[in-house]
């Protein structure tokens, strides 16, 4: 019998988004990311100690954000507008625009000290920095005679938000050369799950240890009018841990020099074209679009919520405490699902869950 039909099937030509995406991505570059056919076969072996160090990178980075995130709850408390909280929450911005900035941090770097350490280095000394000034200055911003000094505050935090949107960037690009080529797929797993326990760190360990009800409550024979931590003194002490931490990381983590590749020597210039290239492949317009509407149908629930339960009377402890039992799971279900996210179509999982959040 004839195998035409067969060879028919094998010539048929692929839709034309497919056909652009193969060409785009063909080249030693995507050989170097994928790996040889015995790099597909590893496992997590070799690369424990990598994925903790990124990790715990990313746990650093969840703190300001969680940190950030406590401020609102302060300000409800000294009768902040809700117009005036809508302003605070442009500080949130970098997070969504990081990447206007990232192609500079991708381009931009001195070779000897590291690609990645030339920025995740001087960013994280400048965080450290930033939040022992701010444990200096918060507490008369907060209590003026006028009221809190919310301009002063945001673009306080802003500029503190866009230094570790900036680490993310840094944290982001060392991870495609820290991981084997097989294993790059947790490193959202790795962001994921450390964002949300630095999260829960700088957020609701605070808010609940700086309740005075909370620690007279649970830790205190004698009731005293404050928690067992301030806002100023738990700045000042993830101020220093940074300081420490990022020298740790300076002096004993080497980034390799084994992997290279074709686009690593490109100008600022080249990078944002390759940027504009990759945002004109139908997947990535897709996907772009995705993001941009897919958390509309629950913004303000998200945003507000908390901010509505304390005009009602509920602490911000209490609050705090409510979000203990979700943090477990938020960081098991990552590792839970990371097999599936893991592979040739990892957002599989993200856009089939959504449909049930919007019925919930």
């Amino acid at each position: 019998m004839s195998n035409q039909p067969a060879n028919r099937a094998h010539k048929r030509p692929k839709n034309k988004a497919q056909t652009e995406e193969k060409k785009f991505f063909a080249g030693s570059d995507r050989e170097q990311l994928l790996g040889s056919d015995e790099e597909k076969k590893s496992t997590l072996s070799g690369d424990y100690l990598n994925i903790c160090v990124l990790l715990f990178l990313y746990i650093l980075q969840g703190i300001p954000l969680g940190l950030i995130g406590s401020v609102p709850f302060i300000l409800s408390n000294r009768g902040v507008s809700y117009s005036q909280q809508a302003v605070f929450s442009f500080v949130t911005w970098p997070f969504s625009v990081k990447l206007l900035w990232a192609p500079v941090v991708d381009s931009l770097y001195w070779e000897r000290f590291g690609r990645r350490k030339s920025w995740l280095v001087p960013v994280q000394y400048l965080i450290g920095i930033f939040l022992i000034l701010i444990s200096f200055n918060i507490e008369n911003l907060l209590n003026s005679s006028a009221g809190p000094q919310m301009t002063v505050l945001t673009v306080m935090f802003f500029a503190l938000n866009f230094l570790a949107a900036t680490q993310d960037i840094a944290v982001d690009g060392w991870a495609l050369t820290m991981l084997k080529p097989t294993n790059v797929g947790y490193a959202s797993t790795c962001n994921s799950v450390g964002q949300t326990a630095g999260y829960f760190l700088g957020n609701a360990v605070f808010l609940t240890l700086e309740s005075a009800d909370f620690a007279n409550s649970y830790f205190r024979s004698t009731p005293q009018p404050y928690g067992m931590v301030d806002l100023p003194g738990f700045f000042y002490f993830w101020g220093i841990v940074f300081l420490i931490t990022t020298t740790l990381v300076m002096l004993f983590k080497h980034e390799s020099t084994g992997k290279s590749f074709e686009n690593d020597n490109m100008t600022i210039r080249q990078t944002y074209s390759k940027l504009v290239d990759i945002f004109n492949l139908p997947a990535i317009r897709r996907f772009a679009f995705i993001l941009l509407t897919c958390k509309i149908g629950f913004a303000v629930t998200d945003s507000a919520t908390g901010l509505k339960l304390i005009e009602a009377g509920v602490h911000k402890e209490n609050l705090a405490l409510l979000a203990i039992p979700l943090v477990p799971l938020q960081i098991l279900l990552p590792w839970i699902i990371s097999r599936y996210t893991n592979g040739p179509r990892p957002l599989d999982v993200f856009i089939k869950a959504y449909p049930y959040r919007y019925d919930y």
